[in-house]
Formats: structure tokens, C-alpha cells, sequence
């Protein structure tokens, strides 16, 4: 009876290992980190939750926009977003072509929405 016990509670340690391991490598967060050392363009977006907001990566830099719900002729939808950076110390390197990729990729998921850049990009953007 013991060992039978011994075996089940195996098996039951067994799944819960490969359900926390399925569950790491599918974590989104964990994806954008990846990106972000490879210097590789990901996108990390909650459609489904508007007041999430969304992070990409471009370059290793990681970039955050602030999503801001209005109106258009026919429903509702995202019409402003707010981009900014935690680090703009370390944007050397990133130029016009940089921003203006990021700008046509944001538009492919939010195309009503207008973009506004905080300091210190909306000067690259605005020069």
C-alpha cells in the first residue's frame, strides 16, 4: 500500500515539474527578455485588456505604450498611445529608421491610434 502511495505522489511531483516548465517557456514576459538579449523585435500586447500596456523590444531596447481608449465613426477603439522607455540613457544607437519601424508597427495593430513619443525621443522624432 505504501509503495503505491510512494508512486502516485512520483507521479503527481512529475506532472506538477512539466506543468511549471510548460508553463516558463510559454511565459510572454519570459519571451520579451529573450528578445531583448538577442536584440530581436518582439511585441508583448494584451489585446483583451485595455488598461494593460503593451512592451516591445527593438534592438535590446525595450520600449512601453500606454494605451487610451476613444472613439471613432463606428465604435470604440485605441485613438492615442503614449510611448516611453525606462532607460533613455541607453538609446545610443537608436535612430529615426529605428522609431519610424516601431511607429508602422504599432499602426499595423492600432491603426486609429496617434502616437505620441515622451522625452527624450520625441526629439529625434520631432529633428
Amino acid at each position: 500500500m505504501i509503495i503505491i502511495l510512494f508512486r502516485l505522489l512520483v507521479l503527481v511531483a512529475m506532472v506538477a515539474l512539466i506543468y511549471t516548465a510548460y508553463k516558463y517557456i510559454v511565459n510572454p514576459k519570459r519571451k520579451l527578455e529573450v528578445a531583448q538579449e538577442k536584440k530581436a523585435f518582439y511585441f508583448l500586447d494584451y489585446n483583451d485588456d485595455i488598461k494593460k500596456n503593451f512592451f516591445i523590444t527593438y534592438k535590446g531596447f525595450v520600449f512601453e505604450g500606454e494605451k487610451y481608449l476613444g472613439t471613432t465613426e463606428h465604435s470604440f477603439e485605441v485613438v492615442n498611445i503614449t510611448m516611453h522607455t525606462r532607460n533613455p540613457e541607453k538609446l545610443k544607437g537608436f535612430d529615426r529608421q529605428d522609431l519610424y519601424f516601431l511607429e508602422e508597427e504599432i499602426l499595423i495593430r492600432y491603426p486609429h491610434a496617434k502616437i505620441e513619443w515622451k522625452n527624450p525621443i520625441n526629439r529625434l522624432h520631432l529633428t
